[in-house]
């Protein structure tokens, strides 16, 4: 059995971590991921505390093992971080911010029971977290989808950090999409990996249907590294597929913000069943999802690099069992006896 450092710290049967994606990573992804015995992530990006309870709740009802929640620090509201700490998951993630900042929340958490988890994309950064007192951290190469920190890649990344943070556990982050990549990882320095990506094209997961079909078809070639999305989020990098519209901002010179094709038109409307019912324009720093309609091509198609091997939509506990017996089959079959 695959067990690792990053296992016995969460309390996980395998070092599989999908990633805590705002929007389409909701309670019916990760109580799936953590039911085949890895960790799931809930994204809570733009919840407000009401909301982070409700879905930390639900994903509780799914499964009676342990489950993350991920905080994207520039999209914390009042209230989330003692949410958090009241309902008590078995981690938090904590994202795109400055980890000195979060020292009192980070100790709070720790005091509740709750692991810290640190999403980096530097070894400074890295260093700095564990000072901090992160539990653990999340090194995110360049290749990842979605939002990235970082400007290097995770091949070059993941030892990097190792020799930075000592034996402090870490997952990588970024191309990983199969037990190849889970092995790799893990060869690196690593203890686990998170894919985000590769569950996105899960029967669980929130993304819209369209999205996940345009993951489907995709290669690595197609996708951007660009601040383009940027309406609710300015100036942060991210990774995402050419579509029409990319290829049409593309074709007017890649003009700024203010001067893009369409900018403010609609890209759809958001109608939950809580009861959210609002519009969305193009370059929307929000992905596609199932409850949004309209115009979604206007939106944000988050892609890492590992999208090409991204071929069928299946269930995440699915994903999980097939990395896993892959990564053994890497491990036992092709590195161990290539030792003599």
């Amino acid at each position: 059995m695959l067990k690792t450092r990053i296992c016995e710290l969460l309390g996980i049967e395998y070092p599989v971590i999908s990633a805590g994606m705002g929007v389409v990573a909701l309670a019916r992804l990760a109580a799936a991921v953590s039911e085949a015995g890895g960790l799931g992530t809930i994204g809570l990006a733009a919840m407000d505390a009401a909301a982070a309870r409700a879905e930390i709740r639900a994903a509780r009802e799914l499964t009676a093992r342990p489950f993350a929640v991920n905080l994207l620090i520039p999209f914390l509201q009042p209230g989330l971080i003692d949410a958090v700490i009241e309902e008590r998951p078995a981690a938090a993630t904590f994202f795109w911010g400055e980890p000195d900042d979060f020292r009192d929340p980070i100790r709070r958490l720790k005091a509740a029971g709750v692991k810290v988890i640190w999403q980096c994309g530097s070894a400074a950064e890295a260093r700095t977290a564990v000072a901090a007192g992160a539990d653990a951290i999340i090194a995110q190469g360049l290749e990842a989808g979605g939002h990235v920190r970082g400007i290097v890649t995770t091949l070059a990344l993941v030892p990097e950090v190792r020799a930075a943070i000592g034996d402090v556990p870490m997952a990588a982050a970024g191309g990983i999409a199969d037990g190849r990549g889970l092995a790799a990882a893990i060869a690196l320095g690593a203890d686990g990996a998170v894919m985000g990506t590769r569950f996105v094209a899960t029967e669980e997961s929130a993304a819209h249907p369209l999205y996940k079909q345009r993951l489907l078809a995709a290669h690595a070639s197609e996708t951007l590294h660009t601040t383009l999305y940027d309406i609710g989020w300015p100036d942060a990098a991210h990774r995402v597929i050419r579509t029409p519209m990319v290829a049409e901002w593309e074709r007017a010179g890649r003009p700024a913000t203010g001067a893009r094709p369409g900018e403010g038109a609609p890209a759809g409307t958001i109608r939950r069943r809580d009861g959210i019912d609002a519009p969305l324009v193009r370059y929307s720093v929000l992905p596609p999802a199932e409850y949004m309609d309209g115009e979604i091509e206007g939106l944000a198609f988050y892609a890492g690099e590992s999208v090409s091997l991204v071929r069928e939509i299946l269930p995440a506990g699915e994903i999980v069992r097939r990395t896993v017996a892959e990564a053994e089959e890497v491990i036992m079959r092709r590195l161990a006896p290539l030792v003599r």
